[in-house]
């Protein structure tokens, strides 16, 4: 499909053809929600912890006499029906990553840029470059633009002005091609390609 290329000053430089088969797929939303999934399970820390009636402090002599008491009878204060007692299944340590074919992977990647050219949210800019790292300069640009809240994916490497400039900016978001994921791209209105990421993204998703 062919798709206007433009420039940060918002004038069209030329055009490009988006491949049908990494960015004209059919959306599914099963599998973004397991993508998205996968993406945030890997970022747990997974270090809530309970302590256990082996790890509670506290005595070991037996809280009262077995009998004549009228109460159940009790063996430890640390026991989980007591008040300080410890916890019956409670959390552990563990991590809650889990695997997801890289097929799928693939495929969510390819569906969210898809859904992104379906809804007209994908803007091809020729270079993301600015000569400064003035973040004033980046918004007088953005503010013609009109993009909103951006996630601006670059080549192989991200140009350092650029970064600097939208450092600052709460709205913009900058990744080279490597780094292109679908829960960020999902994050933003707007997904900004540079060309050599279209190039870099097609010879990773092939």
């Amino acid at each position: 499909m062919k798709c206007d290329v433009i420039s940060l000053e918002n004038k069209k430089v030329g055009d490009i053809d988006l491949d049908d088969a990494i960015f004209g797929v059919d959306v599914r939303a099963d599998i973004l929600s397991r993508a998205v999934n996968w993406q945030l399970a890997k970022r747990r820390a997974g270090t809530h912890k309970t302590k256990t009636r082996s790890e509670v402090r506290g005595t070991t002599a037996k809280p009262f006499r077995q009998k004549g008491t009228g109460r159940a009878r009790q063996g430890t204060v640390r026991a989980p029906q007591m008040r300080g007692g410890g916890t019956v299944f409670g959390p552990v340590v563990r991590s809650h990553a889990h695997d997801l074919p890289k097929k799928v992977r693939k495929l969510a990647l390819k569906t969210a840029l898809s859904s992104k050219q379906k809804d007209g949210k994908l803007v091809i800019v020729d270079t993301a470059v600015l000569k400064k790292a003035k973040t004033a300069e980046l918004t007088k640009r953005l503010d013609k633009l009109g993009w909103g809240k951006t996630l601006v994916i670059a080549g192989s490497e991200v140009d350092a002005n650029f970064a600097l400039a939208a450092s600052n900016l709460a709205e913009i978001d900058i990744l080279p091609s490597q780094g292109a994921n679908v829960y960020d791209i999902l994050q933003r209105d707007t997904l900004v390609l540079t060309k050599d990421a279209v190039e870099k993204l097609v010879e990773r998703l092939k």
